[in-house]
């Protein structure tokens, strides 16, 4: 089984892990753990302690945390395999002989979110456009230009973006990333999932900056070519920290799309294991994303293609289908309907795991518009639902940088501010119903009002 491995070494190797302008080895960190055939191809991950507020419980994502990457606060992580045989006997094992050794955590398969419809589009992207309200966006400046977009997912052909939208787009290849043993250069990777993504970000912010991050083409024995490992993941999150960190504080913004989840319990430890990804606010991965929020990132993810009408092929979860990082507390968890506001039956249904109330809201989905997979396939799948509520995103950061607005009270602008669909309120079909442009302009207006 996959593993990623929680240490905390000496405070030097972790202040030289957390450097981005250092490099240390896995070798440096963990060489020689008896039963793991460490990865020397991963290049260690500092992991920030989530410091909560006096009397609060360090292992919850439902309350206000800080988050060190002090030298004496921080972990490191590595990944490794450990032999089905010796799983459950080394988990315990371990941590004994090495007390440097924090915890040992599921690294699960992780798989784009294609539909399993075959139904024909409904509208194209033009309708996207004009549902999206787009042109009073652009009226108000809310285009995208500057705002940083990262796409995580199978790369990006920029120049088939650019074709198909009939403009130019810009790609930030100096702050893009590639996990160990990916080839290619940002914006030029083959057309596929992760092209459909970035052309579908550009509907709403047609000015934001791409950064791509192939995350989807790490890969594993018996690995297709639409999957990765959750490990490379929060390698791209470590990276998308050192961007963040970067920006002026006045005007960060950065935009994380995720059209990609787990399926299957499978490539994870049971729940209530202390490994377990799909039900864990204590995996890594699950505190990073915590510690990417409070920094200001805008972190989006994919509902997931599980609804119980049209359910993907690949859906092994018996229920409660929207796990991990897709149910995050402080992640926007993104269902989908069709151009004319209904919901598509793939779109997967709540409770999520890590929070009940998911999905969040519900974006376009199931329109002709990047031809990635043909003229006649549409963008589908809660796939292109999440890059479309991305560039929305992005459009609003546009005149909204972090200390403006907070993620989390972006986040509640997007609920509030939802056309309701079903029950009044909040439901598990579609979250707090469709993104509503038109109001959430709206809202901006009164809150600008208020401040001056």
């Amino acid at each position: 089984m996959r593993v990623i491995i929680q240490l905390r070494p000496s405070p030097d190797l972790v202040a030289a892990v957390a450097d981005p302008d250092r490099v240390a080895t896995t070798a440096d960190v963990a060489d020689g753990l008896p039963g793991v055939e460490l990865d020397a191809s991963f290049v260690p991950v500092a992991v920030p302690r989530p410091v909560p507020r006096a009397g609060g419980d360090p292992l919850s994502l439902n309350q206000e945390l800080d988050f060190s990457l002090a030298a004496e606060d921080a972990s490191v992580l590595v990944r490794g395999t450990i032999s089905d045989d010796e799983l459950a006997t080394r988990v315990t094992l371990l941590p004994s002989m090495r007390p440097d050794i924090v915890g040992i955590y599921a690294d699960p398969v992780i798989s784009s979110t294609l539909t399993c419809g075959g139904d024909a589009p409904v509208g194209d992207w033009h309708d996207v456009e004009r549902l999206l309200n787009v042109a009073a966006l652009n009226a108000e400046g809310l285009d995208g230009a500057g705002v940083a977009l990262a796409v995580l997912d199978t790369g990006i052909n920029a120049a088939h973006v650019a074709r198909h939208l009939g403009r130019g787009v810009t790609l930030d290849a100096e702050r893009s990333w590639n996990p160990a043993g990916v080839d290619g250069r940002p914006g030029q990777f083959p057309v596929d999932h992760g092209t459909m993504c970035a052309f579908d970000t550009m509907i709403g912010a047609p000015q934001a900056s791409l950064i791509d991050i192939p995350v989807l083409l790490s890969t594993r024995p018996g690995g297709s070519a639409l999957d990765g490992l959750l490990s490379d993941a929060v390698a791209a999150f470590a990276h998308l920290r050192t961007v963040l960190d970067a920006q002026p504080a006045s005007s960060r913004a950065l935009v994380i799309s995720n059209s990609w989840g787990s399926f299957s319990p499978e490539w994870d430890f049971p729940v209530g294991h202390p490994g377990n990804y799909s039900d864990n606010a204590a995996h890594p991965f699950n505190l990073i994303v915590a510690s990417l929020d409070r920094a200001g990132a805008d972190v989006l993810f994919a509902a997931g293609n599980c609804g119980v009408e049209c359910k993907d092929g690949r859906c092994a979860y018996p229920n409660r289908p929207i796990v991990g990082a897709n149910s995050h507390p402080r992640a926007l968890s993104i269902g989908g309907v069709d151009t004319n506001g209904e919901r598509v039956g793939y779109s997967s249904q709540g409770p999520g795991r890590l929070t009940a109330r998911k999905p969040d809201v519900c974006a376009y989905t199931h329109f002709s518009g990047s031809k990635a997979f043909g003229d006649e396939e549409p963008d589908s799948g809660t796939s292109a639902a999440t890059p479309v509520a991305a560039g929305l995103v992005a459009a609003i950061r546009t005149q909204w940088p972090t200390t403006r607005l907070s993620p989390a009270q972006l986040r509640a602008l997007l609920r509030r501010t939802a056309e309701d669909r079903s029950e009044v309120g909040f439901d598990y079909d579609y979250g707090y119903g469709t993104v509503d442009t038109a109001n959430i302009i709206a809202a901006l207006q009164r809150r600008t009002k208020r401040v001056s």
